[in-house]
């Protein structure tokens, strides 16, 4: 018998069902074997480091970007930058985030084409400059804030085992 093992298959859609997930992940990964063992790791993000987040994006003035990173660093969650942009993919229908105003570490848009043309657009209206390479640069639009928000370091976000026998 012809066993395969796969570990940290994740997807980046939120679309997707789980069973789908895994589904896809055996299918399409072990042609001819006769049994699939997967195991998962999934980051569950507390919603309170999503306030957080929120909170610091929502402090980032017209005309000026921060980066993932420095939203991270500065909601009390150093390292966790990934973490910022799940929190701005997942902010409620309603809510008054400025996402735009969140750009990668080198200055640039990392979303897909549609929605980075839309966050381009709205940058430039808030009188955001891009350089010929499509990049913001730093020096003259990050934001570097005065005082220092006073957020106490966050709990690391857990990390709970799901796996599949």
């Amino acid at each position: 018998m012809r066993e395969t093992a796969m570990s940290g298959v994740s997807s980046s859609s939120h679309s997707l069902r789980p069973v789908t997930i895994l589904a896809r992940a055996c299918a399409g990964f072990v042609k001819g074997a006769t049994t699939c063992r997967i195991s998962l790791m999934a980051t569950v993000a507390p919603k309170g480091l999503h306030l957080r987040i929120f909170a610091v994006v929502s402090r980032i003035p017209r005309g000026r970007v921060a980066s993932y990173g420095q939203i991270a660093r500065l909601a009390g969650m150093p390292g966790q930058a990934r973490l910022v942009g799940y929190a701005l993919h997942a902010v409620p229908r309603g809510r008054s985030i400025p996402w735009q105003r969140v750009v990668n570490a080198k200055g640039a848009i990392s979303l897909p084409a549609d929605h980075g043309s839309r966050q381009r657009y709205l940058l430039e209206r808030e009188g955001v400059r891009f350089d010929s390479r499509g990049r913001i640069p730093f020096a003259s639009f990050q934001w570097r804030p005065k005082a220092v928000i006073a957020l106490s370091p966050a709990p690391r976000a857990r990390r709970s085992k799901l796996s599949s026998p």
